[in-house]
């Protein structure tokens, strides 16, 4: 059973050349072109200019009750990595999730919106000393440590019993993209298992702390319970070695996000209800077989809630050849460069009876890399003024957008039963130069 089988049916009415599988529950096709919770398309790129991030509110809802249904027992915390604004998070903290933020500038927008502070975790490799004030200055739940240096910091600074989670690299290979693949051994991220006892050994020392749990993350993008199954497992192992050497019982368990989610027609999305009965049986049978009570479970996601909530407007510009240039590019879809990441693309501000050809959908910025999508079909009659849509963008790309070129980043256009509004506005020249003050 996958998301979509766990999410509520609102009768969508989809044209049957839609794809289903990666757009917005609300997305369906007309003569006029696409229309997202009953806008169109050429409506919202005329009212807000392209490229445009437009994001659908109830399909975030949506996926988020979808897993609370599907894992009742479970802490879900927002890896608000993925996409951070104050929207977003006051749907979440509105949704009842905690927060995972991983720096002092996603704690100021958590902190904007009155985010609970009890319900934050702050994650990252490196925490700057901004990270440390602004954390315990707003004296958040619980802190993942990554490295001795933390421990030693965060045990100095702290000024009562802070929360601490110690994170574990289990060696679990995630069969991801090596750039987002975290469980492995010899890489930036938490304690490979052959230390992960000093680092535990290390908080116990400090009386400014208090081990509360552990936490893993095996890499992003991961479509295979098993391997999230086999993370478990070794990571209820280290508790029970961890009560063996210091006769201390953790009872708390973060067993991280990066669910896959489907960018293309075709692919599967993520088995979580399959997940939520293979963890969980992992997690209480290695735990009745060791003599522990089963640990209190958290789970991180962030791109499985806000991915395909998202889509982007581009417009064309020029068609040349075999190529379709839009008004942006790798500064407002990073992905593509990164990581090769493949997208659809869809002529979305009309309907085309004409044949489909093969193109590639590239960006207005210097760099041969910047492509969005190649050799895919469009219609041969596609030109310059077009508006085309790319879908499952709700993730990861306002968060790396960029101002290469000096090219101004896009907004975010919420959208719900009819309305939109901007949820983050376009960025302008005048803010370009507010921060050039040479």
């Amino acid at each position: 059973m996958t998301l979509t089988d766990v999410l509520p049916s609102l009768g969508r009415s989809l044209h049957t050349k839609l794809e289903p599988d990666v757009w917005p529950r609300s997305t369906s096709a007309h003569p006029d072109g696409l229309r997202i919770a009953g806008i169109p398309v050429n409506e919202l790129a005329a009212r807000f200019g392209t490229p445009a991030y437009i994001l659908d509110e109830d399909e975030v809802r949506r996926r988020c009750r979808a897993y609370r249904a599907a894992l009742p027992g479970f802490e879900i915390a927002y890896a608000g990595k993925s996409l951070t604004c104050r929207a977003v998070l006051r749907w979440m903290a509105e949704e009842g999730f905690l927060l995972d933020v991983c720096s002092g500038g996603e704690l100021a927008v958590a902190r904007a919106v009155g985010f609970p502070a009890e319900r934050i975790i702050l994650h990252g490799n490196v925490k700057t000393a901004e990270d440390w004030k602004a954390a315990l200055g707003y004296e958040i739940g619980r802190v993942v440590v990554d490295s001795l240096d933390e421990i030693e910091q965060l045990g100095s600074l702290a000024r009562h019993p802070q929360r601490v989670l110690v994170r574990v690299t289990p060696g679990v290979d995630g069969h991801t993209h090596k750039a987002i693949a975290t469980g492995v051994e010899d890489q930036k991220f938490g304690f490979p298992l052959r230390d992960a006892m000093t680092a535990v050994d290390a908080v116990l020392a400090q009386p400014g702390l208090r081990l509360d749990g552990l936490h893993c993350h095996i890499g992003s993008q991961v479509s295979s319970v098993a391997s999230f199954e086999l993370a478990a497992r070794r990571m209820v192992e280290f508790v029970g070695a961890i009560r063996d050497r210091h006769g201390v019982v953790v009872r708390s368990l973060d067993l991280g996000g990066g669910h896959a989610v489907p960018y293309l027609p075709g692919q599967q999305e993520f088995d979580l209800a399959g997940y939520a009965q293979r963890v969980q049986v992992a997690v209480n049978y290695t735990a009745s077989q060791l003599g522990l009570p089963a640990p209190r479970l958290t789970i991180e996601p962030g791109r499985a809630l806000v991915a395909n909530a998202g889509v982007t407007l581009y417009r064309v510009v020029t068609v040349k050849s075999r190529y379709v240039a839009v008004d942006g590019g790798m500064s407002d879809n990073m992905r593509a460069c990164l990581y090769d990441a493949k997208y659809l693309v869809r002529l979305a501000g009309r309907s085309s009876s004409a044949p489909l050809r093969t193109v590639s959908v590239v960006g207005r910025h210097c760099e041969a890399g910047d492509v969005i999508a190649a050799d895919i079909d469009l219609p041969s009659d596609v030109h310059a003024g077009d508006v085309l849509a790319v879908p499952v963008t709700g993730a990861y790309h306002h968060s790396l957008a960029s101002n290469y070129n000096q090219i101004c980043r896009p907004p975010i256009i919420g959208v719900r039963d009819g309305w939109a509004r901007p949820l983050v506005r376009r960025e302008t020249e005048e803010d370009l130069l507010a921060r050039d003050v040479g």
